[in-house]
């Protein structure tokens, strides 16, 4: 079991939807609380529900994409709580949709910018405090289903959530050591409004190959409407989190898609009887380059 008491929770994303809901289940646990999100008001409505229902909760204005942003509200999490948070929740995402082959440069960057390049600075300015702190914690991402394979009509969206997904499994590698865990949310539909998401796009990024309208909004949130609920998200990560799992799915109807695409791939592998030799000497090849590394890095620590 993880003793959340006193813990700092850092969630960007955190005004409503699965951030509100881990703030909300978080807080629950005895977490103190920081909700980051580019909606002023909804950030400041946010905020005072939760210290309404008895937690120590502060809000901040940030745009994930903003790396100075960021690292002041790093700055200003630790002159709040006098520490760095223990719990990292990369949250905050965006999505929009239209054909991969009429998408402009605005929609990659725009999307991408925030689903990818939003979590790499929510790693770069929190992981090297927490490492300092040497206090351990935990970092849960949300990446998404569609980070599992290609999508026709949310292409830009699916390519930055298997960049997330990937990045996610590398952390938790490298982070072991530090005591400090790693799982990636890989959420199908959600109740959430993640419909509006195209209201809070920059003006800059505004040249769109889509059709954003309010037809379009509406109908996404028809299908939101059927999404899991955010609290019973949360409550399902942090049972994940408690268990040390890397893949934090509560979507049962995924498992038997995702059975069928990963045996897709797993089937495209040769049998190793297709070439032994070449598989043994790229085997042999990897693990020597492995062994040297190490040697040259413990030799590195000496010196």
């Amino acid at each position: 079991m993880i003793d959340y008491t006193g813990k700092v929770a850092f969630i960007t994303g955190g005004a409503s939807g699965a951030g509100f809901g881990q703030a909300t289940v978080f807080a629950e646990a005895g977490c103190k609380i920081v909700i980051a999100d580019i909606r002023r008001a909804a950030l400041d409505e946010a905020a005072a529900k939760l210290r309404a229902q008895g937690a120590e909760a502060h809000g901040i204005h940030l745009d994930v994409t903003d790396r100075a942003a960021y690292a002041r509200a790093g700055d200003e999490v630790e002159k709040v709580f006098g520490k760095p948070p223990e719990l990292l929740f990369n949250t905050a995402g965006v999505n929009t949709f239209g054909p991969l082959e009429k998408s402009t440069y605005d929609d990659f960057d725009w999307l991408v910018g925030v689903n990818f390049w939003g979590v790499v600075n929510g790693m770069m300015t929190f992981v090297p405090r927490m490492i300092a702190a040497g206090r351990g914690g935990y970092i849960v991402t949300t990446a998404s289903m569609g980070g599992f394979s290609g999508s026709a009509a949310a292409s830009i969206y699916s390519a930055a959530k298997a960049a997330v997904i990937n990045l996610m499994e590398s952390y938790r590698l490298a982070l072991a050591r530090y005591d400090i865990g790693v799982s990636v949310l890989c959420p199908a539909n959600i109740r959430s409004n993640i419909a509006e998401a195209t209201k809070v796009r920059p003006a800059h990024l505004g040249n769109t190959g889509y059709v954003v309208n309010d037809e379009v909004i509406q109908s996404l949130h028809r299908i939101h409407a059927h999404g899991l609920d955010p609290v019973v998200l949360a409550r399902r990560t942090k049972e994940a989190m408690e268990a040390n799992q890397l893949y934090i799915i509560p979507y049962p109807e995924q498992k038997e898609p995702l059975a069928q695409h990963f045996k897709q791939i797993v089937d495209s592998v040769l049998p190793m009887e297709a070439d032994p030799e070449g598989a043994r000497a790229r085997t042999e090849a990897l693990q020597n380059w492995i062994k040297d590394r190490q040697a040259l890095m413990s030799s590195s620590k000496r010196d």
